[in-house]
């Protein structure tokens, strides 16, 4: 018995348990049926521990890498398939790790600047996985599509257990290198200082990466990794104003989008993937609203203080002694913003916002 099949064992009870007051007519059937425990098992691991890896790949600029790895984790699909192999994840996991290492040294060794790395390994690797199969798998089957777009049907047994190692390797690696992750995407220079490897720290991360990615094919599938990878990350980087909390909402947003994604799709008979991007973009939508006020109300505030302070510039002409009563202490434009607004830092991901406590 795999360590997967183990924790449906153990979890299997609370779900069966809750199940009376889970609305829905198709939905509950995810707390009873051993096949959608285990589904429904995997789906809270995975977005665990995708929502943990979103806020360092935004404040790294890697939003896009995911989809990259995600489209290069297909190929590998597409390989397995063709051979007939009955684990198409490990083969996955392979060609993914090989492309994370390969678009981390092109990049560190500025061999392609940006995202051209990603965006080639992206396009190539998709279009081979594509050929491969019309060529020698017999086209576009229904189990390639539940790859394309998410089918948690295809969880089973083995998929469960190679999820359940990649998000303690995961959560324990990233629990370790936090800090010297956190300091080498602020400034790498100065990590480097430090004595920090940040060349490792990145191809590290890179790697727990691409093993993320293929945890998530078969919840969202490869074309839809983003949506859970970076989204719930973006939002809640509209909401919070420092890296702890925006760590803390990603989560919330993140597995509030893997509930009601699954809840809608099985109501509604749609594809688990498709329904979860959608609900988590929903989310982004209804946030981004307040963020904006919240913008507009700050941009009020600064403007309000400046015609403050040029107001009293012009008092100081016609009155020297009251200017200088009431003049302001000098500081640089940086504090007197930071006054102006009453905080200490523009947001999460902000130069000023970035915090590790």
């Amino acid at each position: 018995m795999g360590i997967g099949s183990s924790l449906v064992e153990i979890i299997g009870p609370a779900l069966e348990s809750i199940e009376p007051i889970i609305p829905g007519d198709y939905f509950p059937h995810f707390f009873t049926m051993e096949l959608f425990q285990r589904s429904l098992i995997a789906a809270f691991l995975i977005t665990i521990v995708a929502s943990a890896l979103g806020s360092f790949l935004l404040i790294r600029n890697l939003a896009l890498i995911g989809d990259g790895l995600a489209h290069v984790s297909f190929g590998g699909i597409a390989v397995a398939i063709v051979l007939g192999a009955t684990a198409p994840l490990w083969y996955a996991l392979v060609f993914s790790m090989v492309a994370a290492i390969l678009i981390h040294e092109m990049q560190n060794r500025d061999v392609l600047t940006g995202d051209a790395s990603i965006a080639i390994f992206l396009t190539g690797m998709l279009a081979f996985g594509l050929v491969v199969l019309r060529i020698c798998g017999g086209g576009i089957t229904t189990d390639v599509e539940g790859y394309l777009f998410g089918n948690l049907l295809l969880i089973d047994d083995a998929s469960l257990d190679l999820i359940v190692y990649i998000t303690i390797f995961s959560l324990t690696t990233m629990y370790f290198i936090h800090s010297a992750l956190l300091a080498t995407a602020i400034d790498p220079l100065a990590a480097q200082v430090q004595g920090i490897p940040v060349r490792g720290i990145g191809l590290l991360f890179s790697m727990i990466t691409a093993a993320v990615v293929v945890s998530m094919v078969q919840l969202v599938g490869a074309l839809l990794v983003t949506a859970l990878l970076v989204t719930p990350a973006a939002t809640a980087q509209l909401i919070a104003n420092n890296f702890k909390y925006c760590q803390i909402w990603t989560q919330i947003f993140g597995l509030s989008s893997v509930i009601l994604g699954l809840f809608y799709s099985a109501e509604l008979g749609t594809g688990t993937g498709s329904m979860i991007a959608l609900v988590a973009f929903f989310i982004f939508a209804l946030a981004l609203p307040s963020s904006i006020f919240y913008l507009f109300v700050v941009s009020l505030s600064v403007v309000s203080r400046i015609v403050s302070r040029e107001n009293e510039g012009l008092a100081s002409t016609l009155d020297p002694v009251g200017a200088i009563r009431w003049r302001v202490p000098s500081s640089d434009t940086t504090s007197f913003f930071a006054d102006s607004l009453g905080v200490t830092s523009y947001g999460c991901f902000g130069s000023a916002g970035v915090s590790a406590h």
